[in-house]
């Protein structure tokens, strides 16, 4: 019998979460920018090899919340770790911050689960500050393993899913061998827009964004995808950003996205977006459920 199991991903936001997921699956699946609480929600990848599956949990950034949404935010991230047979828990190799990783360990501590310290990024520091790394992480943690590594390379990623693997107790499978998130498209589909504007905007503007698939049509005659999507923000004066003069920054993110969709779904797409104010819907428990971020 094969082995198989659930894992959460945690960590600071901006560590390359969603990164290392993408990395494990072998296709995008989790959005990424370099602005923090990108993942909002939890996201699911599954991996299925020879040894068995694990579904992998990529969390939002343990954070201090501001609004209703980033609570939602930290909610899912601590029930992920509750919830789960094993916890990556990853930190930046680049930029260590001990305060914030310490309360995330306050949280670990709390949990039975074993955990796996995975020291991202270490393509861009020296090893002498990695093994300084190590040594000062043993010392807060008792670690079921400290493994550096680098999601954008993969160097060292194999090593990672070896150890889990070996946490791992027979079980059944849980997904088809071809299955590699449990999403529905339109989540994916508003994910990839959302990453465009997180991209392509600044200040105020990318954290307020939220997006929703309207309408999706298969059209068989002509082989393409019809998507009518909606980008929420908070204000006028952000929609307008988001518009862009003479539509160009909408363009911009339609553009982006729809290669992203076609890439992931293997068909051409029609992809037509609108831009619409909610006024404060990240402390609107009505609106935060009806975009997806629903507690339950």
């Amino acid at each position: 019998m094969k082995k198989s199991g659930f894992v959460a991903i945690v960590g600071q936001p901006n560590v390359g979460k969603s990164t290392l997921l993408n990395r494990i699956i072998g296709q995008k699946i989790a959005i990424m920018s370099s602005k923090p609480q990108t993942t909002r929600t939890r996201i699911r990848g599954v991996l299925t090899n020879s040894a068995g599956q694990i579904v992998f949990l990529d969390t939002p950034g343990l954070h201090t919340p501001k609004h209703r949404l980033g609570e939602y935010m930290v909610d899912i991230a601590e029930n992920s770790i509750r919830e789960v047979d094993a916890i990556l828990f990853v930190i930046d190799a680049t930029h260590v911050d001990s305060t914030k990783d310490d309360e995330i360990l306050v949280r670990l501590k709390a949990s039975a689960n074993p955990v796996i310290l995975v020291i991202n990024k270490v393509d861009a520091v020296d090893k002498q500050n990695i093994l300084r790394l190590i040594d000062r992480y043993k010392e807060k943690f008792t670690f079921h393993a400290l493994i550096p590594l680098s999601a954008k390379t993969g160097d060292q990623v194999n090593v990672l899913l070896d150890t889990v693997f070996s946490l791992m107790a027979e079980g059944p499978q849980y997904y088809p061998d071809d299955m590699i998130t449990d999403h529905p498209e339109q989540f994916v589909m508003s994910e990839f827009i959302r990453e465009k504007v997180l991209r392509l905007t600044r200040e105020e503007v990318p954290h307020s964004v939220a997006v929703f698939i309207e309408h999706m049509e298969k059209r068989e005659d002509q082989n393409t995808l019809h998507i009518h999507a909606v980008i929420y923000t908070e204000r006028e004066s952000q929609k307008a950003i988001l518009i862009g003069k003479g539509g160009e920054m909408l363009k911009k993110v339609g553009t982006l996205a729809r290669r992203d969709i076609e890439a992931i779904f293997d068909t051409k797409v029609f992809l037509e977006l609108w831009v619409k104010v909610k006024k404060d819907w990240r402390n609107r428990e009505n609106l935060l459920r009806s975009f997806g971020y629903d507690r339950d």
